[in-house]
């Protein structure tokens, strides 16, 4: 159950996450909220922004080369999926290095502009309280193990704030550039 070993943000060292991860972490940083909080708020955040995006812009890029808004969904769904395998296997003391993934090599094959939107939203709504469930069964002793992913060490607990960030990250973006 959530505790206060990981109540704060500011309780997690840098040396619990590799440098390229600090965009994400930052995002989120003195929230004084929990990973759980950070979770809803990120996720009630996401799902009031693009949850009435027209038709004619969901399969829209900014530039080419650019992913579409569907496609940044997919990819803030798969990344969770990954990462959530890494909270896992991190937390239940798990010490196999965990190999990396190629977020493009993903959104190329993801089929996203395929799908409904709706459905995507769907879906990154139920993964999200699958995160929520996953890291409240973790023990205080559990969030603080570290594992190693793409060759980074990385903290469960700072996987936990990670996915907020990522999605903040990503839900600026479409702010910024699609909408």
């Amino acid at each position: 159950m959530v505790t206060n070993i990981h109540k704060s943000i500011e309780m997690i060292p840098e040396n619990e996450y590799a440098p390229y991860y600090k965009q994400y972490i930052q995002l989120i940083e003195n929230t004084n909220k929990s990973i759980i909080e950070n979770l809803i708020d990120s996720q009630k955040e996401f799902d009031t922004i693009l949850k009435d995006i027209p038709l004619e812009k969901q399969n829209f890029a900014y530039a080419e080369g650019k992913w579409t808004i569907k496609e940044v969904i997919q990819h803030i769904i798969d990344t969770e999926r990954v990462f959530n395998y890494r909270a896992l296997c991190f937390a239940r003391n798990d010490q196999t290095a965990l190999p990396g993934f190629d977020q493009d090599v993903f959104v190329d094959n993801c089929n996203a502009n395929s799908r409904d939107y709706n459905d995507l939203l769907d879906e990154m709504a139920i993964l999200r309280k699958s995160t929520i469930l996953l890291f409240n069964s973790f023990s205080d002793e559990a969030f603080l193990r570290i594992g190693v992913g793409s060759g980074n060490k990385m903290s469960v607990r700072a996987l936990g704030y990670l996915f907020s960030g990522h999605q903040i990250h990503h839900l600026n973006i479409v702010k910024e550039r699609y909408l």
